[in-house]
This record gives C-alpha cells, sequence and structure tokens, in this order.
C-alpha cells in the first residue's frame, strides 16, 4: 500500500489549474513588444519570462558595446550616392578601453579631437560656399542601430525631397564615432552649415535595442543646449517607420529655414499637414 500522497493540481498544472497562470491582458501582446502581459507562476515569473529577460538585457548590452564598423557604413553611404567622411570624438576610439571612457565621460564624447578639428577645418576652407545642412551619423549608446538604420532613413529623406523639388546644399556625410548629441554642433560650426542634422544610436531598452534618434538644430555651435532641438525618436522597424520619420524631418527642415530656429519654439505640426492633406478633396 502506497503512502504517496496524491499530486496537487495547483502545482502538478492540470486543466483546471494550470501551472503558469495566464493573463487577460494576452491578447495585447499581439500589438507592442513590451513586457506585459507576462503571465505568472505562482508568485514568479514563469520561465519563459526570465528567460526573455535576459536575452533581451543581453541584447541591449550588447548594442551599447558593439563598436561601429564605420568603414562599412561609409561603404553603404558611397553606394547609396552619398559621400561621407569619418571622424573621431575626443574621447578614445581605439584600445581595449576605448568603449568604457566613451560611456565613464560623456564630456568627450561631445567635442572633437584634435586631428578630426583640422579635418574638418581644412574642408571648410576648401569649400568657399557654406552648406545648408550638415549631416552627422553618430555611433551614440547603439551603435547596431546607426549601422542599420542611417542609410536607409537617408535615403527615405533624399526621396521626399526630390518629389518636393527641394535642393539644400548639403557637406558630405560627417560619420562619427564616440559620439554624443552635442559632437554635431562643433562639426557644423566648423563647416559653417546653417543646419545640423545628427542620427545617433539612442540608449537601449529591454525591447528597442536598435532605436535611431533624429536631432536637428538650427545655427550650430559649441554650447547649444537642448531646448534649441528638436528631436524624433524610436527609428526603427518596430516603432516609427523610415518614410514617417522623413516626411517629420523634411517638414521640420522645412520650418526651421523658414522660421529660422529650432527647439522648443518650433513645435512638430507635420501630423496636420497630413490630416489635411488626406481630408482635402
Amino acid at each position: 500500500m502506497s503512502n504517496a500522497k496524491p499530486a496537487d493540481p495547483a502545482v502538478a498544472g492540470t486543466d483546471s489549474a494550470p501551472l503558469v497562470l495566464p493573463d487577460p491582458w494576452s491578447a495585447l501582446r499581439a500589438h507592442t513588444p513590451a513586457n506585459i502581459a507576462i503571465g505568472r507562476t505562482g508568485h514568479s515569473l514563469p520561465t519563459r519570462e526570465v528567460l526573455r529577460f535576459g536575452l533581451a538585457h543581453a541584447q541591449a548590452r550588447d548594442a551599447v558595446h558593439v563598436p561601429l564598423d564605420s568603414a562599412r557604413l561609409a561603404a553603404d553611404l558611397h553606394a547609396a550616392g552619398w559621400p561621407s567622411i569619418t571622424v573621431h570624438s575626443a574621447a578614445a576610439d581605439r584600445g581595449a578601453d576605448a568603449r568604457q571612457t566613451y560611456l565613464c565621460r560623456p564630456d568627450l564624447g561631445r567635442c572633437l579631437s584634435e586631428s578630426a578639428a583640422l579635418q574638418l577645418d581644412a574642408l571648410a576652407a576648401a569649400n568657399s560656399a557654406a552648406p545648408d545642412l550638415c549631416v552627422v551619423i553618430g555611433d551614440g549608446l547603439s551603435p547596431v542601430a546607426v549601422q542599420t538604420h542611417a542609410r536607409p532613413l537617408l535615403d527615405a529623406l533624399r526621396s521626399r525631397w526630390r518629389s518636393a523639388g527641394r535642393n539644400w546644399s548639403a557637406s558630405p556625410v560627417v560619420i562619427a564615432t564616440q559620439a554624443r548629441v552635442a559632437l554635431g554642433d562643433e562639426i557644423a560650426e566648423r563647416l559653417r552649415a546653417r543646419m545640423v542634422l545628427v542620427l545617433i544610436g539612442e540608449r537601449p531598452g529591454l525591447s528597442s535595442p536598435d532605436s535611431l534618434g533624429i536631432y536637428a538644430t538650427w545655427a550650430p555651435r559649441v554650447g547649444c543646449s537642448d531646448a534649441l532641438r528638436n528631436c524624433i525618436s524610436n527609428v526603427r522597424a518596430e516603432g516609427l517607420s523610415y518614410p514617417v520619420a522623413a516626411f517629420k524631418l523634411a517638414w521640420l527642415i522645412d520650418e526651421a529655414f523658414r522660421r529660422e530656429l529650432t527647439g522648443v519654439a518650433l513645435k512638430d505640426e507635420s501630423d496636420l499637414v497630413a490630416i489635411n492633406a488626406a481630408s482635402a478633396p
């Protein structure tokens, strides 16, 4: 005669008491990559969700630490008809501790190295006409985002410019490594550009390791505050698509040149333009 106790159905998992209790919001997961409706096992997370969290965390860390392949990015840009040059910030760009220096010294990522400053000064001296726009692609906190999204976004922006008959003069695209957003101010100031666009990898989230941000600044100069910039965020497949981001960016550029300003004084009203166009007879 066995003395074994019958299994507890709440632990063993039966049709009447499943091991993992589903979340009533589970249907919402089809509409967002956010960590919602993850269910529970007793008072804990289901194993699959613990493993998913660990994978997302690893992907976010990799996005920060994997260096930008600037040579491959330059080749991709060249193939698409975007001439470019590559510069470095004052943060170390070589060695095992280079990325650690960049992460611990954000101030160094906001200014150019001496050689980069001389390189840009020489480029500006060789061009008698100052460009309207300077486009800077900075690795930022997610080089993965830049490697993936920068060129397709620029292609979408160029298509929109051409369809609208825009003809802004621009300097070569500047690829900046170990860069923070404010590095674009010094780059554009040295090139004497009227406006700068900084495409940069944003701080990774647990469901967004490859998010690209765009910062637009009128009259860029060293010392510009963030209040003088407009930002378009979350450009990626699961966020803002290239055509939508290009539409918003083109609107901001047009308005910046018309009003000669960016930042808190320039509100993004591009959605109103889209709504009016859709409702027009």
